[in-house]
């Protein structure tokens, strides 16, 4: 790792985000390498081409050659997106980059010439120039990889991951490049009762991308079901894996790591999801802008009270955020914890509130939370802390739940589509939304997402929209 962190050992004694210093994000580094290995690929083939295209027919060699280069590009960017080019992998090992990226280059090689056979154009194409230009675009792949080898260890170091282990009183882990915690001295533990000790392990966690986990056996379950929405790759020490060679598992250092979790989402989905959310929402907020204002003052002259109604909610991580409503309760009676979930007739809501609850305006706002990054246009629904299904608290109902937090909460989601929202008056209620929410995660696409916002424009009026 290119820069050690630490944490204050004090930074339990206080809830503040800044007390704990964290790891240096090594995601924007590493997506910076793939940009720079991607231009010196580019490069290469450019170069390759015309430099064989030139002493192979001179100037109009060369003119044929970047013709040539210019056809091959997208498609060998294309292949090699997908064959693992781009990926760490070729960060960690420079010759797993080159035999990518030239077998993308001989795939895309290939189908040019299908393509050129079909079109009866393989004839224009020069075979001596051809040939000798794929072999010195090859020759440059190679060198070029070689090189840039300099600038992923200068900006990632020797390992473009953070890793982190946190000793929780089980065996010793060395792991080469990790950094290591004590649980009890940073006050670190799997209570999956306590909204608190999930939100710090979250900061803890901020920008890292590997966690091990040593603790006893009995305890592993807990540690397991709180990095599962922790979203990284979280992992328990389990000795008896390298014995078993259970799959979902690796070993490192001599023991067995199982493999626990991992974040639903890699790099290049998390990128488009992104530039979903930020066209869409910054278009919504420019067309709605007439009727959020048009809201805001009626709140206004209704009671002179707050407009927004800001309540802390769990997102992305176990981490809080304040997520933005309009506010549709008198000002005395908000429930800032939403320990006591809205019903048809509750004598909280005011008149204009009851009117932006029943056609979902009052989430309008929640689309500068998707702009500020706390939250997505589709994803499982953000819920209070004090939020009850029956007598008891969401988490409480099931562990599970935590799992949902894996991704950033959305503005709408599978469960909402389906029909599972309003109050949550007996048990099942939420367990109809929580499966929901888990079979979103198990089968992201962006696809899926546009599908559930067209589905939720026919939804946004209901009958348990209360």
């Amino acid at each position: 790792m290119n820069a050690p962190f630490a944490l204050r050992p004090d930074a339990g004694l206080r809830d503040d985000a800044d007390e704990l210093l964290v790891a240096p994000s090594l995601e924007r580094r590493r997506l910076q390498c793939y940009l720079a290995l991607m231009l010196g690929d580019v490069l290469a083939i450019f170069a390759g081409f015309g430099a064989a295209g030139y002493l192979v027919g001179g100037v109009q060699g060369w003119s044929d050659a970047l013709i040539q280069s210019q056809i091959l590009l997208p498609i060998f960017l294309t292949i090699a997106l997908y064959n693992g080019s781009y990926s760490v992998a070729a960060l960690l090992d420079a010759w797993a980059g080159i035999f990518r990226s030239n077998a993308a280059l001989l795939l895309s090689l290939a189908a040019v010439l299908f393509i050129a056979f079909f079109a009866k154009a393989s004839s224009e194409f020069s075979r001596l120039s051809f040939s000798s230009g794929t072999a010195c675009t090859m020759l440059l792949l190679t060198l070029m990889r070689l090189q840039m080898r300099r600038f992923t260890k200068w900006r990632c170091g020797a390992n473009p991951y953070n890793q982190l282990v946190i000793d929780d009183g089980g065996p010793r882990v060395d792991v080469p490049g990790a950094v290591r915690l004590s649980a009890s001295a940073m006050s670190l533990r799997p209570n999956l009762n306590d909204p608190h000790a999930l939100d710090r392990l979250g900061l803890v966690l901020r920008n890292i991308d590997r966690v091990i986990v040593s603790c006893p056996a009995s305890r592993r379950a807990e540690w397991a079901m709180m990095l599962k929405g922790a979203n990284v790759d979280g992992e328990v020490l389990d000795d008896e894996v390298a014995r078993l060679g259970a799959q979902g598992a690796r070993v490192s250092g001599g023991h067995g790591l199982l493999l626990v979790s991992a974040g639903p989402l890699g790099l290049r989905d998390r990128i488009v999801k992104r530039l979903l959310d930020v066209a869409f929402a910054g278009a919504a907020i420019l067309a709605l802008s007439p009727l959020l204002i048009v809201v805001a003052v009626a709140i206004k002259l209704q009671d002179r009270g707050p407009v927004f109604f800001v309540q802390r909610r769990m997102g992305r991580g176990n981490r809080f955020f304040n997520m933005y409503k309009f506010r549709s309760m008198t000002v005395g009676l908000c429930d800032k914890e939403g320990n006591v979930s809205a019903s048809k007739d509750d004598q909280r809501i005011t008149r204009v509130g009851k009117f932006i609850r029943s056609t979902s305006i009052d989430e309008l706002p929640q689309l500068f939370n998707v702009l500020l990054g706390d939250m997505s246009l589709v994803g499982p629904r953000p819920h209070a802390i004090g939020s009850q299904a029956g007598s008891k608290l969401f988490w409480e109902v099931d562990l599970r739940y935590w799992q949902r937090h894996s991704l950033k909460p959305g503005l709408s989601g599978l469960a909402q589509v389906r029909g599972f929202r309003g109050a949550t008056e007996k048990e099942s209620d939420l367990v109809h939304r929580l499966q929901s929410d888990l079979e979103y995660l198990e089968g992201w696409t962006i696809m899926r997402d546009i599908k559930i916002i067209f589905l939720t424009l026919r939804v946004l009026v209901h009958d348990r929209a209360f």
